[in-house]
């Protein structure tokens, strides 16, 4: 184990920080985009940045029992901003910038909290937009940009910073000491795929067993550089940042989805964690690319495909694979293969997938190309990580064992049931709530799964999601939108409709970068709403649906789809901010397209 976890007075997140601190002070702790390129912090100036903006805060009247909201994109001053509010004894809310302002009115409003981050002035427009429902706020702290005129209700983080070089520095190891591990670190509003969000509360003792489990699983190394893009916004960024600073492991910071390639090309990471629309993309990208060059490539790809997934089966299973299949890898593996790798910089130690559902064909493709990815599955409510997959146990379409200290049972339902020093301890200000998500400790996940004889376990739907056709077969649409976004290489997302009908049928959206230059070898327009009845383009995806029910039993068959000409959006509702999909609102918006495939309006397919 690389982490100093197990160091003896560790009681808080910035106790956590300090060991580290103490630990290796002159080695590399973040990296980040400055004006003239990568810029860098040793743990020791991380810890003078965090010690300064935290004494700034209790200047500012910040401490013991309040909150201070985060409303920006990932960054490395989102990290610095977090640990000096909880060295004050604060705890932390996260507001995703793209929430509108209501949503960030309604956050701040529940969670009482006093401070807020806000990334620019687009985000402090926003707040200002809504003051009169933020009354608690007494402080909005611009990261980037100046504080503008008018009042003093907005300073910047500098601002803060030069206040807290004016205290005396032992305020913040009182302040640090005082700290307690049931003392509430984090809140974290769930999506609201349905109703009010609620505001999961986590402790600091929930955080440090996340440290400890994954401290034992060795994922999290000081010879490692992580790449760090997740929304801090989410359980699954907050997560990894505990895991970083127990294991010491430099981290680049740089929340631009669009930068991920570039940035794992240049950096050359050995660790990344990603949600699976990352991993599709990046698959979709690789097929997308050799069937336009087509020829010789394709079939060489194709070949290799094939060689490399057989090869990877046998490694998983532990069992040798024949000299000739051996001979055929290493070949498929120079030419092929070892160019994915290269693309993203060659020293992919592992991925991490989390936050919804790998397809399992996506997952054996980037086994086979020695790129491997270990899914986790957790939720809000549990710190994001209790179950992860072993490298010496992987088996797709199957998440993992429980993290050390997790347990799990399988409800009379199907419902997974999650116990263990990683589960929230309620959802703030909602007793009722809280008593039906957490019975005798056992927390609900709502998730309908499985295990397998070696404890690993399947999730297959959604409890609230599952599908009962009108025949009374039930189906787990995730699983097939899974499995169609692997299969059809420029669709973007796909919802699986049949509740209550007699068969199931499908919305699919188009990924406009995949799309454009399968268009533009075409000589066809990039216009969507010109594209989508193109028959050539509607005869691949039917090609990829086809080969999605061939593996699924007669009632689960997509039996006919729509192309929309638009993807769906967080804006409109149809995903959360974390990019799951919201069921209910796409089916709504999309209503009478819906029925019109059951009314004869759309041609069966």
């Amino acid at each position: 184990m690389a982490g100093i976890i197990s160091e003896p007075g560790i009681r808080s997140i910035p106790g956590l920080l300090l060991a580290r601190i103490r630990s290796t002070p002159d080695a590399e702790a973040l990296r980040f985009r400055g004006a003239s390129g990568w810029e860098s912090l040793t743990w020791a100036e991380t810890g003078v940045r965090v010690r300064e903006l935290a004494l700034g805060l209790l200047s500012l009247g910040l401490g013991d029992g309040r909150t201070a909201a985060i409303l920006s994109g990932t960054r490395v001053e989102w990290l610095l901003a977090d640990l000096a509010v909880l060295a004050t004894g604060a705890a932390t809310t996260t507001i995703y910038p793209s929430n509108t302002a209501d949503e960030c009115a309604f956050v701040l409003a529940d969670s009482g909290s006093a401070v807020v981050f806000a990334e620019d002035q687009g985000q402090v427009a926003k707040l200002r937009s809504v003051r009169e429902k933020i009354p608690g706020v007494a402080k909005v702290v611009v990261i980037d940009g100046d504080a503008g005129s008018g009042d003093d209700w907005v300073i910047t983080l500098d601002d803060v910073v030069a206040l807290g070089r004016d205290q005396h520095p032992a305020a913040y190891d009182r302040a640090v000491e005082a700290i307690t591990p049931d003392r509430l670190a984090t809140l974290i509003y769930t999506s609201g795929t349905t109703g009010r969000p609620k505001g999961v509360e986590l402790t600091h003792d929930n955080w440090l067993y996340i440290a400890e489990a994954v401290d034992s699983l060795d994922l999290m190394r000081p010879d490692d550089l992580h790449l760090l893009w997740l929304p801090m916004s989410h359980v699954f960024g907050k997560a990894i940042e505990v895991a970083m600073i127990n294991g010491g492991t430099p981290t680049a910071v740089d929340g631009a989805i669009d930068r991920i390639a570039a940035n794992m090309a240049e950096l050359r990471p050995t660790v990344l964690g990603a949600a699976p629309r990352i991993f599709e993309k990046i698959y979709n990208t690789v097929l997308a690319t050799v069937r336009a060059e087509g020829g010789v490539k394709l079939r060489l790809f194709r070949w290799a495909r094939a060689v490399g997934l057989r090869h990877a089966a046998d490694r998983r299973e532990g069992r040798p694979s024949p000299l000739w299949l051996r001979l055929r890898f290493a070949l498929a593996d120079k030419l092929v293969f070892a160019k994915l790798r290269a693309r993203f910089g060659g020293r992919v130690r592992y991925f991490v997938s989390g936050s919804a559902p790998l397809s399992p064909e996506i997952g054996e493709f980037f086994d086979a190309a020695g790129l491997q990815i270990r899914e986790g599955y957790g939720l809000t409510e549990s710190s994001a990580a209790s179950f992860l997959a072993r490298p010496d146990e992987l088996r797709f379409g199957a998440i993992g064992r429980p993290l050390p200290g997790t347990e799990v049972r399988i409800a009379e339902d199907g419902e997974v049931l999650i116990k263990g020093r990683g589960v929230m301890r309620g959802y703030r200000g909602l007793p009722e709530a809280t008593a039906a998500a957490l019975e005798d400790g056992w927390l609900h996940t709502g998730d309908i799964g499985e295990l397998d004889e070696r404890g690993r376990l399947r999730i297959t739907d959604r409890k609230k999601e599952l599908i009962k056709t009108s025949g009374g077969k039930y189906v787990a649409p995730q699983a097939i939108e899974g499995k169609i976004k692997a299969a059809c290489p420029y669709v973007a997302n796909a919802l699986v409709h049949g509740d209550r009908r007699n068969f199931c049928v499908a919305l699919v959206t188009l990924d406009p970068d995949l799309v454009a230059k399968w268009a533009g070898a075409r000589g066809l327009s990039c216009d969507m709403a010109e594209l989508t009845p193109n028959p050539e383009l509607r005869a691949a995806i039917q090609e990829g649906i086809d080969a999605v029910n061939a593996t699924l039993a007669r009632h689960e068959t997509v039996k006919a789809f729509a192309i929309l000409e638009e993807d769906f959006t967080v804006e409109r509702g149809e995903l959360t901010p974390s990019l799951k999909l919201r069921r209910r609102v796409v089916e709504e918006h999309y209503r009478d397209l819906l029925d019109g495939f059951y009314d004869g309006m759309i041609e069966k397919v």
